[in-house]
């Protein structure tokens, strides 16, 4: 393994919950590797430092931001498309809490970035989850990419479910975005929605008339 540099983010948020002991390097290392795996190709490294620059932007004073921004670092980090509905989360949570305890980080903490990993999996923070909104909004941000950005995010993740036959993608696709669309509203937390709420209406409309 090639061992990467670890990003600054990276660094500030392991400072913030703690995590003194351990091998930050070869952790990071890791979830690049991860990262780089074959047959990703939405869910690649970045996104998730899109995820990570997007809970930065939009979170406020007093928020736990450092939690939020390691859950962001994990919630992608075990990605199977075969795999079952929530066990690419599940197992993703299992491997934070794994290396986050390894590096010293408080347990209040790791249970928390665990639980937000998890939360990826239907996007549904319940009302007041703060965290969960924050997470959950800054990982949709990518539905409010502009045409081509968004054009990009379609087919890639159409190339991960090559294994899925055209009219089966097409049905399940279809069940996913109109899941959005159904929702009183798709960001949670004030400025997301102000920033991303109109535009990804517009491109989840979109590609749901292209489907059919």
């Amino acid at each position: 393994m090639t061992l990467e540099t670890p990003d600054e983010r990276w660094d500030a948020a392991l400072d913030a919950v703690g995590a003194v002991a351990g091998d930050r390097v070869a952790a990071y290392a890791d979830l690049v590797e991860r990262h780089r795996a074959p047959g990703r190709h939405h869910h690649v490294l970045a996104h998730t430092s899109g995820v990570v620059d997007a809970v930065l932007a939009i979170h406020g004073n007093g928020d736990d931001w450092a939690t939020t921004v390691l859950a962001a670092w994990y919630h992608d980090a075990v990605y199977d498309p075969t795999a079952p509905a929530g066990a690419n989360e599940g197992s993703s949570a299992v491997l934070a809490r794994r290396t986050l305890e390894s590096m010293g980080a408080s347990l209040t903490a790791v249970g928390e970035v665990c639980r937000l990993v998890c939360l990826t999996a239907d996007h549904d923070p319940l009302p007041g989850d703060r965290n969960g909104a924050l997470l959950c909004d800054a990982d949709l941000a990518v539905l409010a990419s502009d045409e081509d950005g968004y054009v990009a995010y379609a087919t890639a993740v159409r190339q991960e479910y090559a294994h899925v036959d055209d009219d089966a993608w097409r049905a399940g696709r279809r069940a996913v975005l109109r899941s959005f669309l159904d929702r009183p509203r798709i960001f949670r937390t004030i400025v997301g929605r102000e920033r991303w709420e109109a535009r990804a209406r517009i491109n989840i409309s979109s590609e749901l008339a292209s489907l059919g």
